[in-house]
């Protein structure tokens, strides 16, 4: 049987790494040396929490898609072991890596490498759609593709070095 994703599931998983992308963009904050790399990272943490925002009014829209008997608790597991290793995992957000960055470059590099991230792992999830949820699976790619613009700007700054 092949799995397809809902995009109520879709949305779920987004939602998931959204709430991740908040706690390690505030990380991302609290360790910054320049003000401008403190308020991208700030800004990003308040798009991240306005995403959820967005992405549960588009989830109250969707259809529930009904996981067929015999098969909830694997497909469950499967879900929940894509959020568990998704962009903004766990142990990137609760790791020291992103307050070990000694300095604004190496904590942009590591922000955009996670936004890069977010945006193949959006490809590959519209992959899994049905079609009738791609078009929310673009809105979400878009947005990812806005932070990745924002911070590489910055990277691009004398004032970030």
């Amino acid at each position: 049987m092949s799995i397809t994703f809902s995009t109520g599931e879709l949305l779920n998983i987004a939602i998931g790494n959204e709430r991740r992308g908040i706690a390690f963009y505030d990380i991302m904050t609290r360790s910054a040396d320049s003000d401008s790399a403190r308020k991208t990272f700030q800004y990003l943490a308040d798009m991240e929490r306005d995403h959820i925002q967005v992405f549960q009014g588009m989830l109250d829209e969707v259809d529930k898609y009904k996981i067929p008997e015999g098969y909830a608790e694997e497909y469950s597991d499967y879900l929940q072991a894509l959020v568990d290793t998704a962009i903004f995992s766990d142990e990137l957000v609760s790791s020291e890596l992103a307050t070990q960055a000694d300095s604004d470059i190496k904590a942009l590099e590591l922000a955009i490498g996670a936004e890069k991230d977010a945006i193949l792992f959006y490809y590959m999830m519209k992959e899994l759609m049905p079609q009738r949820g791609q078009a929310t699976v673009d809105k979400i790619i878009a947005e990812e593709k806005s932070h990745l613009r924002q911070l590489s700007e910055l990277r691009h700054k004398p004032a970030a070095a």
